[in-house]
Order: structure tokens, then C-alpha cells, then sequence
């Protein structure tokens, strides 16, 4: 799942290098935390959130089978 943010968000920033992603996991949620330079987070954020939503969307979407509370956090 890591792999598959970090794909994501590395093809939309220009500081690829800046990129971290991490998840922790419990029994009834998982979290995963992106990190970008700080003149990159409006291109995750997107206009009106648009693309952090559809980020969360496919997470979502990959984690539905395991009935565990999905979340995604964006920083800097």
C-alpha cells in the first residue's frame, strides 16, 4: 500500500526525493502519512482537494476487505 501512495505522489511533485511515506496499522484502522516538500503540498492537495480526495479513494478502496477505518494524512 506504501508503495503504491509513494508512486502516486512522486508522480505528481517535482521533489521526488522529498517524498516519505509511512503506515501504521492497529486493529480497527490504518494510517498512512505523506510527507512533501513544503512547495509540493498544493499539487497533493489539489484545487478544492480534489486530488488528496481521490488519493483517499483508492486507499480506501484497496483496504475495503479488511473492515479496518482507512485514513490519510497529508504534511510537510
Amino acid at each position: 500500500m506504501e508503495e503504491l501512495v509513494k508512486y502516486i505522489v512522486k508522480s505528481l511533485v517535482k521533489d521526488e526525493d522529498a517524498v516519505e511515506v509511512s503506515m501504521e496499522e492497529t486493529e480497527t484502522e490504518v494510517t498512512i502519512f505523506v510527507k512533501v516538500n513544503p512547495d509540493d503540498m498544493g499539487k497533493i492537495i489539489g484545487k478544492g482537494g480534489k486530488i488528496a480526495s481521490s488519493i483517499r479513494t483508492i486507499v480506501k478502496s484497496m483496504l475495503a476487505k479488511s473492515r479496518k477505518k482507512v485514513f490519510v494524512k497529508f504534511g510537510e
